[in-house]
């Protein structure tokens, strides 16, 4: 049995749809970005959708399972900045503790796209939401998504969008990643097949996880932002931003991205 961590947002269930039933080849746990790679560095679980960062930060290299991942090519919706302040004013954010890829994300668009230096403060989600004390704060998956700026009195800057603007490439968010030897081809076979039930079932995963009063929304979020396929173009955006994060010292060093 093949040990799943995966994360417990919205964007993140096309990818799981329907794996309860197969207890044959998988368990299956929750956690959020950051537990699910502490968990997957740790050994305690076999494949993690892990923030994509952290691929690189493992005490032994990983491999990706093929073809699938979390991803967005342009606006993202579920991750991004909260501003109090014009964008260019940001001098302190607050970054969402929870979060790997997009607060190395943040760091790179501050000093690559946006020109500003600002301090970083890791934070515990409701504090990020709260966007208390900060000039901006980080927020990801169903806070960024659900809350309503305008009524908060804030400007929202969408990471996905940003980068795709400065890069013309897709943002690779988070994908199945684990040590080599720990999944056979049925076990890649089966998580690919999950995800194209998923995608044909993107509605119906909406409605039962948002409920009528978001349904909309959510279904808007998983037809229009978020992309579940891993081709060449995703790949090179996902090396672009291992470049930027080894340039700014996010990483050792950006390193080769090898599949099962």
């Amino acid at each position: 049995m093949v040990r799943l961590g995966a994360v417990s947002y919205l964007n993140v269930r096309p990818l799981v749809y329907g794996l309860e039933p197969r207890s044959d080849l998988f368990s299956l746990r929750y956690d959020v970005p950051s537990r699910c790679a502490a968990l997957l560095h740790d050994n305690a679980i076999d494949l993690g959708m892990i923030p994509s960062i952290e691929y690189l930060r493992g005490p032994v290299p990983y491999r990706i399972v093929p073809g699938l991942g979390i991803i967005s090519d342009g606006e993202v919706a579920s991750v991004a900045l909260f501003c109090r302040v014009p964008l260019v004013q940001v001098t302190r954010i607050a970054l969402d503790a929870s979060s790997r890829s997009s607060s190395g994300l943040t760091r790179v668009l501050c000093r690559e796209a946006w020109g500003i230096d600002p301090v970083f403060e890791d934070v515990p989600p409701d504090r990020a939401a709260a966007v208390d004390g900060v000039d901006a704060a980080l927020l990801i998956g169903d806070p960024a998504l659900f809350l309503d700026p305008r009524a908060a009195g804030l400007t929202k800057v969408d990471l996905g969008a940003e980068w795709t603007r400065m890069t013309g490439l897709p943002f690779v968010w988070a994908f199945w990643a684990g040590r080599e030897g720990v999944v056979d081809a049925a076990a890649i076979a089966t998580l690919q097949a999950v995800r194209a039930t998923g995608v044909v079932n993107a509605d119906a995963i909406a409605d039962d996880y948002c409920g009528p009063e978001r349904s909309s929304l959510c279904r808007q979020y998983l037809r229009e932002n978020i992309k579940y396929r891993l081709g060449e173009r995703e790949a090179a955006g996902l090396r672009r931003y291992y470049d930027l994060a080894a340039k700014h010292g996010l990483v050792d060093r950006a390193g080769p991205i090898d599949f099962y």
